[in-house]
């Protein structure tokens, strides 16, 4: 791992990426340390930039967001000016909830939760209104079959 963590903070995180509601107390108790050494690793943690944020996952479809969709972008136009005019237009539509400059045959690709196929055009209409778009294509999710926000740190215990 390129930040400086040893097993303990490596189980912190193991244990807050699967439940961030956890108390300080639980977790101690669970990795074996005091209550006061894991806060100090927890703000460690947040203060470097290995812990962004401690979030609550919504449930797409409950709340009437069914659809997900991955937009690939091709682009003839690689300058700084337009990359920058085109991340500020995808950071401005709070539908795209991923975004990645890829290298290979694709250069962009972005991830949609929207309301519908309709939804989705529109959020399509405004992106191409802020930002000329040459090449886009679009693959609408029939069924998610894994989702997950933790990452594979190693197990330590």
């Amino acid at each position: 791992m390129s930040e400086n963590i040893d097993e303990n903070d490596v189980n912190i995180l193991n244990i807050l990426q699967s439940d961030a509601t956890r108390s300080l107390e639980s977790i101690a108790d669970e990795v074996g340390i005091s209550l006061n050494t894991c806060w100090r690793r927890v703000q460690r943690l947040e203060s470097v930039g290995i812990l962004q944020g401690r979030v609550a996952m919504v449930d797409n479809e409950k709340v009437g967001l069914p659809l997900t969709v991955f937009v690939s972008v091709r682009t003839r136009d690689h300058s700084k000016v337009w990359a920058e005019t085109f991340t500020q237009a995808v950071n401005s539509i709070p539908e795209i909830v991923e975004f990645y400059r890829l290298a290979g045959d694709v250069d962009y690709i972005m991830k949609m939760i929207v309301r519908s196929v309709a939804d989705y055009d529109r959020v399509y209409q405004s992106l191409i209104a802020q930002v000329s778009l040459s090449d886009v294509s679009a693959s609408f999710a029939m069924e998610k079959l894994k989702f997950t926000t933790e990452l594979p740190l190693r197990k330590t215990k």
